[in-house]
């Protein structure tokens, strides 16, 4: 099975990219975001770990994000706990697909969490900075501080465009970028 783990900006499009493969996808968001809806132990361990924030299950984003701002070392805090759950979902999806020739992994913290393999094939998406950023000013939770808090728990992009085989320049046209994915899996298939 070939790993392809696609890299970049929060906001750069990793998502639209990992899906355009058309191979099975990780997408670690997502994942995320169901713990949240509907793992009633994350819930607990959130709500034991950060009392005064978590109240409500299905566990509301804003009340994560709430505690984020409030205090920078609760990202610890939810990392910690929510990151194991994860890992263990991650590593189900890999024995789900053991027979699939390619997995995308579209993980934001994929080199920072050392989830990535050496034989892995790394991609990162560049996007103009201008367009990335009005993108996620129509988010309905975007929120610049946040943005930044995250960021800063990142490697820079410049070290992740470094670990890349492949740049994928994405201009958000589905022609196009399918057009380079499917270069890419010339060269590696």
């Amino acid at each position: 099975m070939i790993r392809i783990g696609i890299l970049g900006d929060i906001g750069s499009g990793k998502s639209f990219v990992a899906n355009e493969f058309g191979y099975p996808v990780f997408n670690a968001d997502k994942e995320v975001g169901q713990l949240y809806k509907k793992n009633k132990i994350i819930y607990n361990k959130l709500k034991k770990a950060l009392p005064k924030y978590i109240h409500l299950f299905p566990i509301d984003k804003k009340e994560i994000s709430y505690a984020i701002l409030n205090n920078k070392n609760n990202l610890k805090k939810i990392i910690k706990i929510v990151h194991l759950e994860i890992r263990n979902k991650l590593n189900a999806f890999l024995k789900k697909n053991k027979n699939k020739k390619i997995v995308i992994l579209d993980i934001p913290l994929l080199l920072e969490n050392k989830i990535n393999q050496k034989k892995d094939i790394l991609i990162f998406i560049q996007s103009n900075k201008v367009d990335v950023y009005k993108r996620l000013k129509k988010r309905d939770n975007f929120n610049i501080k946040l943005y930044n808090l995250f960021k800063s728990i990142q490697f820079s992009l410049s070290y992740k465009k470094k670990k890349s085989k492949f740049i994928i320049k994405n201009n958000f046209m589905k022609k196009t970028i399918k057009k380079e994915i499917q270069n890419i899996l010339k060269k590696i298939i």
